[in-house]
């Protein structure tokens, strides 16, 4: 049995077949870095060192991004990158396999590209279960050479928009020794060399586009160096914002505006109305700012919440200048009042007590009920016109009434201020948005 193994050991030596086809990558016996001739050449020089430059292209998968910050200013992506080059100093001969495939461990022993991320933060190649690092070699010497990176990236955000903008971040990939003399960076198949998940999804943003660049980069110290460039560009989702900032301002305003509809006298009504509205809106824009980068320009979401403020403030003022209006309009009631002898009935359980000439107010025969109501007036119409009328046909007061004419007209503005309100806020709130929309949206 021995010698008949012998012999058809034997034959397949010399089998002319195996003598015109010796494929040492087959052979197991064969070590890599003796199949690869590493201990013959110096790995630590570029391919083709003393010629031209040397081209490396680079293509990208993009797998994912992970989080845009606004507060940092940044954002963090994952990605495979891959260099394609030749060196012919890791040729070796084969007819049936058409390349090898190692790990990251052979990749220590040879030259590869120096990239790195300009602008970045912090990154990493990912090592579970072992480091993500791929090397195929081909027979006539190129090189694939592949890696899965996360990245942190800087950012430059224009956020006087926000939320209604729209960003375009970028990654940028650049050797970090060899200058535009040593080493020719370029996009291997343009703005095909850029491949993007469809599953990828941001919750803030919609990702419009992807596309890439190439430009040069000059360094004083060391000169031109080749830069690729991954741009994306981002649509921020409006809706979040509606809901949870847009909606609820809106709807303060609106609050703020019930007030015009309860009575100038009900102050435990009005004023608490404005107060809570006016902190509410105070809550709303810090929460906002809480999560925003403290810049030095304003956001457009800042406009709107700051407008709605002023709208919120200044029903509390209307409220403040009606109050003081009628409060000084009751003073010069009580002087004209003690002028002309007329008997006050506020507070007077027996409104019957109180006449009223018909020859010096210029009316009839009036209710009872009516005068007994003077001073705090339902409608505040026909008493007024009664005081009014009361002032100026006494001679003795004549030119006092002529210097006190003011305080029938302020009387009446007391009136028309809340009136006015009505109409005036909502009108100019609503224009304020037509513009607002029309402008950002």
């Amino acid at each position: 049995t021995q010698s008949a193994a012998d012999r058809q050991s034997a034959c397949a030596v010399g089998d002319p077949i195996y003598k015109r086809s010796p494929d040492l990558t087959k052979n197991p016996m064969t070590k890599s870095e003796q199949l690869l001739r590493i201990d013959d050449h110096d790995f630590t020089m570029r391919p083709a060192f003393g010629g031209p430059p040397i081209p490396v292209g680079v293509d990208v998968q993009v797998e994912s991004i992970d989080t845009i910050s606004e507060v940092d200013m940044d954002f963090t992506m994952t990605l495979y990158l891959r260099h394609y080059w030749k060196d012919e100093r890791l040729s070796f001969p084969s007819n049936n396999n058409q390349s090898m495939t190692f790990d990251s461990r052979l990749v220590k022993k040879i030259w590869v590209p120096d990239m790195f991320f300009v602008h970045s933060k912090r990154s990493f190649i990912h090592d579970t279960t072992t480091d993500n690092v791929m090397l195929r070699v081909y027979p006539d010497g190129n090189v694939l050479y592949s890696l899965r990176v996360t990245v942190t990236a800087m950012c430059n955000m224009d956020l006087s928009r926000f939320p209604l903008d729209t960003q375009t971040c970028s990654l940028e990939i650049e050797s970090y020794a060899y200058t535009d003399d040593d080493l020719m960076l370029y996009w291997k198949k343009g703005n095909e060399s850029l491949n993007t998940d469809d599953r990828i999804s941001l919750s803030q943003f919609l990702i419009q586009k992807f596309h890439t660049t190439t430009k040069l980069a000059f360094y004083s110290s060391t000169g031109w160096y080749n830069r690729l460039y991954i741009h994306f560009t981002l649509r921020r989702h409006i809706f979040f914002f509606l809901l949870q900032t847009y909606f609820p301002a809106t709807l303060m305003v609106m609050l703020s505006w019930v007030s015009f509809w309860i009575d100038r006298r009900a102050v435990p009504a009005r004023v608490p109305l404005g107060i809570t509205t006016v902190l509410t809106m105070s809550t709303i824009i810090t929460g906002v700012n809480a999560s925003m980068p403290r810049v030095s320009y304003i956001k457009a979401v800042d406009i709107y919440l700051w407008v709605s403020f002023v709208f919120v403030f200044l029903s509390v003022i209307e409220y403040a200048a009606v109050n003081y209006l009628s409060t000084v309009q009751e003073r010069k009631e009580r002087k004209l009042r003690e002028r002309v002898s007329l008997p006050c009935t506020c507070g007077i359980g027996n409104p019957d007590e109180m006449m009223i000439d018909p020859q010096i107010t210029g009316y009839g025969s009036m209710d009872v009920n009516t005068t007994g109501n003077y001073g705090m007036p339902e409608n505040g119409g026909r008493q007024e016109r009664i005081l009014a009328q009361v002032a100026l046909n006494d001679p003795q007061i004549t030119g006092q009434v002529k210097a006190s004419r003011g305080y029938v007209n302020i009387w009446i503005d007391t009136h028309a201020i809340d009136k006015y309100s009505r109409v005036v806020f909502p009108g100019a709130y609503i224009l304020f948005n037509i513009i607002y929309w029309s402008i950002y949206s």
